[in-house]
C-alpha cells in the first residue's frame, strides 16, 4: 500500500475512536489514540497477532478496546501514558531610528533587498536595546524595563523549591509502594488480595512522574547556572559602558554599537530563561493532575494496614545496603562486566531500563528496585545493565536473552513500561502504524518491498582475449592461411627516380616584431638676430654713410 494510502486509513481509525469517545464527553488527542492502538495492538492478551491475515472485525475489535481504556477513568495505565504524551508534546528544552541611522543612509538603507533590510533592523532593534538597558541603568530613561535578572533570580529558587518538594513527595510514595509490592512477592495469597488495587500499576505511574520531575529539576539548575553567568556577563558590559561615556560629550560609533548589542543578546537570553522557566513551572503543574488515582484505588488506610512490620527502604539505603557486593571476575570468562575504578566515563554510560534492575523486573512481574552499579556493570550485545544484589546479576549473566524477553512481553502488557523504561528501539519495528489497512475482507501485512543494489561496472580490469574464436572452421581458415604463408615470399623493387626520395623537413624561425629606442629630439631657443644698417638711401651728400644697429637680445635676457 503506498504510503499516502496507509497514511489516510490510519487517519479514519483515530477519527473513527476520536468521534467514539467524544460521544461519551471524553477528549482525546490524536498522540494518543495513536499510542493507545499500539498499547492495544501489542498486548498479547488482545489475540492480535500481525503474522495472520486479520479480518476486518478485528479492526473493528481494535476501536473497541482503544474506546474502552481510554474511557476507563480509573486505571494508572491510562494516566501514566496521558503523561507521557503530555510531557514528549509539551516538555521544552534548550534552545529610534533617526539617532542611531543617519539621515543621509535613509537613501542607501532604502535601496536595500528584502532580507538585508531585515537583518539592518534587526541590528538597530538590539542597538536601541542596548541604548534602552544603558539609560535605566544610570538613571536617564529606560521606563517600563522590568529587571528581568531579579525576577529570574526570586522565580527560580521558588520553582526549584516546589519542584523538589513535588519529587520528595512521590519517592516517598513510590518507597512505600516499592515496599509492600516486595511483602506481596513473598506472599502470593496476599497478592490476590491486592489485585483489584493495580498497585503496580500505580507504581508505574509515580516513577514516571517521579523521572520527569527529575528532568524538570536539571533543567531549572541549568537554568540557574546560565542566569548567573549572563548576569555578571552584563554588570561588566554596564560598567565598560559606563567608562567610555563618562566625561565625554561625542564617543564614535564603533566603540559603543558593539557594546549595546552585546546587551541586547543578553537581555534576549533573560528572556528566553524567563519564557523556559514559565513553561516548566507549567509544566510541572499540569503533570500533577495524572495522579488522581492514587488515593480512589489505593486510600492512605489501606497503606498503613500493608506496612505494618514492613520496613521502607528508599533508593539511597538500597545501594548502600549491597555496595559491599561485587561480582568477581573470575566467575565469568565470557562475559564483560565494567568497574568504576577500570572503566573511563564509567557515570555516563545508558544504563537500560533506567538503571532498575533488569533481574527484579523479569522475574517478579515487573517490579521496579534500583540497580547498584557499584556491584558491576554487565555489558551484553552493547548494553549494559545493572542489578540490586550479586546474586541478581549472576542469574541475569547466565542467560541475558531469556530475562529480557520476558521483559519484552511484559512491557507488551504494560505499554507505559515502553516509555519509562526506555524500550523504543525493540518496539519500533514491530507494529507499523503504515502497516494497518482496512479492507473489504482481509487485511494484510506488507511483506514485498522495492530494493536496489549497485555495483561497479568493472570491478577487476578486463581479460578478454581478442584472439581467441569458438569457431572450428574459422581456426582452420587461419590454419591453412598460415601454413601457405610458409611457402611465399616477399619481395621489393626499388627505381632509380625513388630510391632518392625520402621527406625533408625544415625549420625556420617566424618573424617578430622588434623595436629599438634612439636618442630623443631636442631643441633649443636662441635669441633671433636683428641688425639694421641705416642711411642706406642716401642723403643731401654725395657720400653715403651707413650706420650699422644691432638689435640682437642678448641670451640671458630670452
Amino acid at each position: 500500500m503506498p504510503p499516502t494510502q496507509s497514511e489516510s486509513v490510519i487517519k479514519n481509525i483515530i477519527r473513527e475512536i476520536e468521534q467514539e469517545c467524544a460521544s461519551y464527553g471524553e477528549v482525546a488527542s490524536d498522540t494518543l489514540i495513536a499510542f493507545m492502538v499500539k498499547a492495544v495492538v501489542l498486548d498479547p492478551s488482545n489475540g492480535f497477532n500481525m503474522d495472520r491475515t486479520l479480518i476486518k472485525s478485528d479492526v473493528e475489535k481494535l476501536v473497541k478496546l482503544c474506546v474502552n481504556r481510554l474511557l476507563d477513568s480509573k486505571n494508572p495505565s491510562l494516566d501514566t501514558i496521558k503523561m507521557q504524551v503530555y510531557f514528549d508534546m509539551n516538555y521544552t528544552n534548550r534552545a529610534a531610528l533617526q539617532s542611531v541611522f543617519p539621515q543621509a543612509e535613509l537613501g542607501t538603507f532604502l535601496s536595500l533587498s528584502k532580507k538585508d533590510k531585515e537583518l539592518q533592523l534587526k541590528e538597530l532593534s538590539m542597538i536601541v536595546t542596548g541604548i534602552r538597558l544603558f539609560n535605566r541603568e544610570t538613571g536617564k530613561g529606560g521606563e517600563g524595563i522590568e529587571f528581568l535578572p531579579d525576577i529570574l533570580h526570586e522565580a527560580i529558587p521558588a520553582t526549584a523549591q516546589h519542584i523538589d518538594s513535588q519529587l520528595q513527595i512521590a519517592q516517598d510514595q513510590a518507597y512505600r509502594y516499592t515496599a509492600i509490592l516486595e511483602k506481596v512477592t513473598n506472599n502470593p495469597l496476599l497478592s490476590v488480595e491486592l489485585k483489584p488495587y493495580m498497585l503496580k500499576e500505580l507504581l508505574y505511574n509515580v516513577r514516571q512522574y517521579e523521572i520527569f520531575l527529575k528532568i524538570i529539576l536539571s533543567e531549572i539548575i541549568t537554568c540557574a547556572q546560565e542566569v548567573k553567568l549572563m548576569t555578571k556577563q552584563l554588570g561588566a558590559l554596564l560598567e565598560q559602558l559606563k567608562m567610555n561615556v563618562s566625561s565625554k560629550t561625542a564617543i564614535p560609533t564603533s566603540q559603543v554599537f558593539p557594546i549595546f548589542i552585546a546587551l541586547s543578546h543578553l537581555w534576549i537570553g533573560f528572556q528566553d530563561e524567563t519564557v523556559l522557566i514559565g513553561i516548566l513551572s507549567n509544566l510541572t503543574t499540569n503533570l500533577e493532575r495524572f495522579l488522581g488515582t492514587h488515593e480512589i484505588l489505593f486510600p492512605e488506610e489501606a497503606i498503613q494496614d500493608l506496612l505494618r512490620e514492613v520496613t521502607v527502604k528508599t533508593d539511597m539505603y538500597r545501594l548502600k545496603e549491597h555496595m559491599e557486593e561485587r561480582v568477581h571476575l573470575v566467575d565469568f570468562r565470557k562475559q564483560e562486566w565494567l568497574f568504576p575504578e577500570t572503566t573511563a566515563n564509567f557515570d555516563k554510560l545508558l544504563i537500560q531500563y533506567r538503571g532498575f534492575c533488569g533481574y527484579t523486573l523479569a522475574t517478579t512481574d515487573g517490579l521496579l528496585l534500583p540497580g547498584n552499579p557499584a556491584i558491576g556493570i554487565l555489558k551484553h550485545k552493547e548494553k549494559y545493565y545493572t542489578f540490586n544484589s550479586r546474586s541478581a546479576a549472576y542469574s541475569f549473566a547466565e542467560n541475558p536473552e531469556h530475562y529480557i524477553n520476558l521483559i519484552t512481553e511484559k512491557a507488551k502488557k504494560n505499554a507505559e513500561l515502553i516509555q519509562l523504561l526506555e524500550l523504543h528501539q525493540q518496539f519500533e519495528t514491530l507494529i507499523p502504524c503504515s502497516e494497518i489497512k482496512v479492507i473489504t475482507k482481509h487485511i494484510k501485512p506488507i511483506t514485498k518491498s522495492e530494493t536496489g543494489t549497485q555495483t561497479d561496472t568493472h570491478i577487476l580490469p578486463p581479460t578478454i582475449v581478442r584472439s581467441y574464436d569458438w569457431n572450428e572452421w574459422e581456426l582452420r581458415r587461419k590454419a591453412i592461411k598460415l601454413a601457405n604463408l610458409r611457402q611465399k615470399v616477399t619481395h621489393s623493387v626499388q627505381t632509380d627516380l625513388s630510391h632518392m626520395r625520402r621527406e625533408n623537413y625544415s625549420q625556420v624561425y617566424p618573424t617578430r616584431n622588434a623595436a629599438t629606442q634612439s636618442m630623443r629630439e631636442g631643441s633649443t631657443a636662441v635669441p633671433r638676430p636683428q641688425i639694421y644698417i641705416a642711411g642706406l638711401r642716401g642723403g643731401q651728400t654725395k657720400t653715403t654713410y651707413g650706420v650699422k644697429v644691432n638689435l640682437t637680445r642678448a641670451v640671458d635676457e630670452t
